[in-house]
C-alpha cells in the first residue's frame, strides 16, 4: 500500500481540541473496504472518512464514512469536516457549495466566509421521518433515570434524516448529567429498533446563550458517547419542529454537546415545517484543522 495522506479536523468546535475529531484520507481510491475499516479502527475516532474520487463525479465527490466498527451511510460531522478539508486543501479557493456523494445520496454543504476564510459550514439533511414511539419505563431503565425525569409532554421516538436515532426529552441538566447506559438493556432494545443510538436533550444548559444541552450514546457503533453528532442533531431539529417544542414550527438554535466528556461542542440547528408538511433541516458549525500527515 502506498502512503495515504490524511488530515485531522475538529468539527463543531469553537477552539482547537474541542468538538468532534475527524480523520480525513484524501487519496483513498485504491483502498478496499476492509482496509478502510482497519484504518478507521486504528484511528479510533468516532468516524473516519475516505475520499475515493479526487475529482467530481456527477457533480460531487465520492466519500465513505467508517466508525471503528462499521461503515455508515451518513454522519454529520464527517460530512462537514470532509467538505472543509476538500475546500481548504484540494480546491484551495472559496466556493459557496460542495456536494458529497454518500451512501444515502448526494449531500450539499454550504460555506460562509470572512475575508475568504471559512467561518462556518452548513449541510442540508434529508427531511426527517418519524417512526415508532418507545415507553418511558423501558428507556428510563436503559438510561438509569426515573420515569419522572423524562419530559412526558413529548414522545420518545425514533427519528431519521438518513441515520435513525432514538430521541429522549429530559427535564433537567442534572438528570442528563447522571445518565449511565445499562448495556444489557440497551442492546436488548436496539435489537428490536431501526435506531441503534440514543440522543437525550434538555432545555437547561451550561451556557445561557445556548438553547439545549445534548448527549448522544452509540455503543452499538463502538462509540460509548459522541462529543458532537450532526446526524443526530438533524433528527432532533426535525423533532423540535414536529412537536413545537419551542412553540414554533420554525427554529434557529444553538445546541451544546460533549461537555460531560470534556469535548465541548457547538452545533447550529435550523429547521422549518413547510406548507407541504415536509420539514427542512440544516445543521451547521465550525471546523478547525489540527494536524496532517501520512499513513505508511
Amino acid at each position: 500500500m502506498s502512503s495515504l495522506h490524511f488530515y485531522i479536523v475538529d468539527v463543531f468546535a469553537e477552539t482547537k481540541y474541542t468538538g468532534n475529531q475527524l480523520a480525513v484520507f484524501t487519496n483513498a481510491a485504491d483502498l478496499t473496504s476492509e482496509q478502510m475499516q482497519l484504518i478507521a479502527k486504528e484511528i479510533n475516532y468516532s468516524e473516519t472518512t475516505f475520499l475515493t474520487s479526487p475529482s467530481q463525479i456527477l457533480g460531487g465527490y465520492n466519500v465513505r464514512i467508517f466508525t471503528p466498527e462499521q461503515e455508515l451511510p451518513f454522519a454529520g460531522h464527517p460530512t462537514l469536516g470532509t467538505a472543509y478539508v476538500l475546500q481548504k486543501e484540494l480546491i484551495k479557493i472559496p466556493v459557496q457549495q460542495i456536494f458529497l456523494n454518500l451512501k444515502i445520496g448526494q449531500v450539499p454543504v454550504n460555506f460562509e466566509y470572512i475575508n475568504n476564510v471559512v467561518e462556518s459550514l452548513w449541510m442540508q439533511q434529508k427531511a426527517p421521518t418519524f417512526r415508532q414511539m418507545l415507553a418511558v419505563e423501558t428507556v428510563g431503565e436503559i438510561l438509569r433515570v426515573e420515569p419522572e425525569e423524562i419530559d412526558s409532554r413529548f414522545p420518545i421516538q425514533e427519528v431519521s434524516t438518513g441515520v435513525p436515532f432514538i430521541i429522549v426529552p429530559m427535564k433537567t441538566l442534572k438528570s442528563l448529567q447522571k445518565i449511565k447506559i445499562n448495556q444489557e438493556k440497551y442492546f436488548q432494545l436496539v435489537a428490536t429498533t431501526d435506531a441503534k443510538s440514543i440522543l437525550t436533550f434538555c432545555p437547561e444548559t451550561y451556557h445561557p446563550y445556548n438553547h439545549l444541552n445534548v448527549r448522544v450514546f452509540c455503543d452499538f457503533f463502538g462509540i460509548p458517547e459522541d462529543p458532537a453528532t450532526g446526524s443526530a442533531n438533524g433528527c432532533l431539529a426535525g423533532y423540535l419542529v414536529e412537536y413545537c417544542y419551542f412553540n414554533s414550527q420554525k427554529i434557529s438554535i444553538r445546541v451544546e454537546q460533549g461537555y460531560e466528556i470534556k469535548r465541548p461542542s457547538l452545533l447550529l440547528l435550523e429547521a422549518e415545517k413547510k406548507d407541504t408538511g415536509a420539514i427542512e433541516v440544516r445543521v451547521g458549525g465550525k471546523a478547525i484543522m489540527t494536524a496532517k500527515g501520512e499513513f505508511l
